[in-house]
């Protein structure tokens, strides 16, 4: 089992390098095949459009919402192809890591002039990384 930071360094890595060579501008679904491919090269486990499904008020839903990347079963990506983003990209995240019970979760926004600006760790329940390489525009709850 890879450990999260692993994973979470090797997303944004990939991520970087995508955004550099293409830059903002193309379809978040673009993006998200991008990754995908470039994650799965790595030699990651990469679910694309996973639902998640969650039980309400005694209510069960499969069906309405998917976590773009799920990556090692373990990080959720969430991807954005907007001019900014709004704190609404990060609660939507959020929920989705407490509704799979996951830990960690990375929001990119592609459409940001430098990815740097684009990049948000989410944390659900989860002490903050230790790598310094980790800590750009964490939110927790």
């Amino acid at each position: 089992m890879k450990p999260t930071d692993e994973i979470t360094s090797a997303i944004i890595d990939a991520s970087i390098k995508i955004h550099r060579e293409l830059g903002p501008g193309l379809l978040e679904s673009v993006y998200e095949s991008l990754l995908a491919r470039a994650l799965i090269k790595r030699g990651f486990n990469v679910d694309r459009q996973k639902p998640v499904s969650f039980e309400y008020d005694g209510e069960f839903f499969n069906e309405g919402l998917r976590v773009d990347l799920l990556v090692e079963g373990r990080v959720v990506v969430e991807l954005k192809s907007v001019e900014k983003l709004v704190p609404v990209h990060s609660k939507q995240l959020l929920t989705y890591l407490k509704l799979l019970n996951q830990p960690v979760g990375l929001l990119i926004n592609f459409g940001a002039p430098t990815l740097k600006e684009g990049l948000h760790r989410v944390v659900n329940n989860l002490p903050p990384s230790a790598s310094p390489r980790l800590r750009v525009n964490q939110t927790s709850t």
